[in-house]
C-alpha cells in the first residue's frame, strides 16, 4: 500500500512539473503519467494475486503468441490479431489475465514496432479490452454473434481511444473537434481493424478457447 501511495505522489509531482516545464505539452504529459499510474495499479493488483507457475507459463505463451501474431502481419496495415487474442484470453482466463495479456502485448511488441509516449496508452487500451472481455465472458462464450459484435466494437474502441491520445498530443489540449477530425480521418483504419478482429476471432476463438478451457478445468488454473 505504501509503495502505491508513493507512486501516486511521484506521478502527481511529475505531472505538475511537466505542465510547468512543458506548457505546450502539459495535457499530453499529464495523460501519459495518468496512463502509467493506471497501468501500475492494475498490474500490481494482478501481481498481488500470487499466480502459480503454470498460470504464469500460460500467460507467457499467450503474450508471446500475441506479439508474434502482430509481427507476422506487419505487411498488412491495421489487420492485426492482438485484440482478438486479448479478447480470447479475457473470455477464458478472466478479466485480470485479459488485462495482463493486452498490456504486456503492447509493451513487448513495441520493441519491434517502436516505443514512444503512445505505448502506455496502447497498453492501457488493450488491457481494457481484455478486462471487459473477461467481465462479459459468459454471454460471449454462449453466442458467436455476440462475440463477433464485441470483437468489432473492441476494434472501434481501440481506435477511438488512440485517437484521443493523438488529439491530446497534437492539439496540446482537449478538443472535441480535433478528436472528431482524427476519428473521421482514421475511419478506414478503424473499419479494417474491427473487421480483422471478427476474422481472427472466427478463426482462433474455438481452437484456442478449447485448450484454455481444458487446462483451466483440469489444473484449476485462473479460478478467479
Amino acid at each position: 500500500m505504501r509503495g502505491k501511495l508513493l507512486l501516486i505522489l511521484f506521478l502527481i509531482a511529475a505531472a505538475v512539473a511537466g505542465a510547468v516545464l512543458f506548457p505546450a505539452k502539459g495535457w499530453a504529459w499529464t495523460s501519459l503519467l495518468l496512463s502509467i499510474a493506471a497501468l501500475a495499479l492494475c498490474l500490481s493488483a494482478f501481481e498481488a494475486r500470487q499466480i502459480r507457475a503454470g498460470e504464469a507459463a500460460i500467460l507467457a505463451v499467450l503474450c508471446a503468441l500475441s506479439v508474434c501474431s502482430r509481427a507476422v502481419f506487419v505487411w498488412l496495415p491495421h489487420f492485426k490479431p492482438v485484440s482478438a487474442m486479448t479478447v480470447i484470453c479475457g473470455m477464458y482466463l478472466g478479466p485480470q489475465a485479459g488485462f495482463f495479456t493486452g498490456a504486456m502485448t503492447g509493451l513487448v511488441s513495441n520493441f519491434l514496432f517502436g516505443q514512444g509516449p503512445w505505448t502506455p496508452f496502447q497498453m492501457l487500451t488493450w488491457g481494457l479490452i481484455g478486462f471487459l472481455s473477461g467481465l462479459l465472458a459468459k454471454p460471449l462464450r454462449k453466442s458467436r454473434i455476440l462475440l463477433f459484435i464485441h470483437g468489432g466494437l473492441c476494434g472501434v474502441l481501440f481506435s477511438l481511444l488512440m485517437d484521443l491520445w493523438s488529439m491530446v498530443w497534437l492539439a496540446g489540449e482537449p478538443s472535441f473537434s480535433a478528436w472528431l477530425a482524427l476519428a473521421v480521418a482514421a475511419l478506414p483504419m478503424t473499419v479494417t481493424y474491427a473487421f480483422s478482429n471478427i476474422v481472427f476471432l472466427a478463426l482462433l476463438a474455438g481452437p484456442i478457447g478449447k485448450k484454455l478451457d481444458r487446462m483451466r478445468l483440469h489444473y484449476g488454473f485462473f479460478a478467479f
